[in-house]
């Protein structure tokens, strides 16, 4: 019982994962690149192939584009979206996708 405790109150001292990015410059180049396949804020795709963005961890959008970009991940429309990002860009939506809620979540 003891043991359980201490892991609670610590799981309380565990830093979240925040995407190192700007949102707000995110939620703009979104509107510029992304919102026609995913939607405006990720949660809802116009296609079943495209997945949902919103409420994704930071870190795999940042691997996902970064792979897209270099090649290592193949996809022709997403090799020309992602192409042109900067890193910086890729941290911005990474931080606007991994705010926004959507079926990712929980719900309670």
């Amino acid at each position: 019982m003891r043991i359980a405790l201490v892991l609670v109150v610590l799981g309380f001292f565990v830093p979240t994962v925040q995407a190192s990015g700007d949102a707000d410059n995110g939620k703009a180049k979104a509107a510029q690149v992304c919102a026609a396949c995913h939607g405006a804020d990720g949660a809802k795709p116009v296609a079943p192939e495209n997945p949902i963005l919103a409420g994704q961890y930071p870190d795999y959008i940042v691997k996902a584009l970064s792979d897209y970009k270099s090649g290592k991940r193949v996809n022709a429309v997403m090799k020309a979206m992602a192409e042109p990002l900067t890193k910086k860009d890729i941290e911005d939506l990474a931080a606007w996708f991994s705010s926004q809620k959507s079926n990712l979540h929980f719900q309670r």
